[in-house]
């Protein structure tokens, strides 16, 4: 199984978050998902908001998260790098900076939550113009027609929500679970290949989506191992996060 891991950038400090980097490289990740922090996230959990508000107490500013990129990118040239943002830090920026900035850091796209498909003040259209991919996201919660639109469009990508809500808590993969997927991947245009998170913590939860999806996304068990390991040092960062992606992707 394919694993796209979830950083939020400078967690708990950069050595820490180098660190993980390392760990996920070497228990197998196919993708980096890099989320640069942001103080009122429409998405994420406990754990994602409370690394963001850390990081974000600790005087992160954009550009470091662009240099974690590019040390990314840089480093493991077989394991493309996303980023995982809210709205505002790219309209801030201004769209067309951000694109360009994140292509020049190495990045291949996006995936901004409450940037909807259909609404995204010119991020897709700026990634056609880069090369980049704006990954849209869906959720169960989406009408069917609303699907069908968004798969009309033929996006390499699809971010798939396992379940309405927030990250953090663990998801059930269940019969309703399976149906949105092929839901998904049945609608009108090329079939689009499915990344799908939210609460994925296992190699259980792994297996039951293999041939399901195109990749599993995990993000707070990594940010809950990172916090629970970082006094110890890089090294034990990096076992503990590798260990688990090794989990994932083999469902040991």
């Amino acid at each position: 199984m394919r694993v796209m891991a979830h950083l939020v950038a400078g967690y708990t400090s950069a050595s820490i978050a180098e660190a993980a980097a390392e760990g996920l490289a070497s228990g197998g990740i196919a993708y980096f998902e890099i989320q640069f922090p942001f103080s009122d996230p429409s998405a994420d959990g406990k754990a994602i908001q409370s690394a963001c508000s850390q990081v974000l107490s600790g005087g992160w500013t954009l550009s470091e998260g662009f240099s974690f990129v590019r040390t990314l990118s840089r480093r493991y040239p077989s394991i493309p790098v996303y980023i995982m943002s809210y709205a505002n830090l790219a309209y801030k920026t201004g769209i067309p900076r951000f694109v360009e900035t994140c292509a020049e850091a190495g990045c291949k796209g996006f995936i901004i939550p409450d940037l909807p498909f259909d609404s995204d003040e010119g991020l897709a259209l700026m990634c056609t113009k880069t090369g980049l991919l704006s990954i849209p996201v869906v959720a169960p919660s989406m009408r069917p027609a609303r699907i069908a639109q968004l798969s009309a469009l033929n996006p390499p990508l699809v971010y798939a929500a396992l379940r309405a809500g927030i990250t953090g808590s663990q998801t059930i993969i269940d019969e309703q679970t399976l149906s949105f997927l092929r839901s998904v991947d049945a609608a009108p245009g090329t079939p689009s290949r499915i990344l799908a998170g939210f609460g994925i913590r296992t190699g259980e939860q792994a297996r039951q989506l293999a041939g399901q999806v195109h990749a599993v996304v995990a993000g707070s068990v990594f940010v809950d191992l990172i916090r629970e390991n970082a006094d110890l040092g890089t090294d034990r960062v990096q076992n503990a996060v590798a260990l688990k992606a090794r989990e994932l992707s083999g469902f040991a």
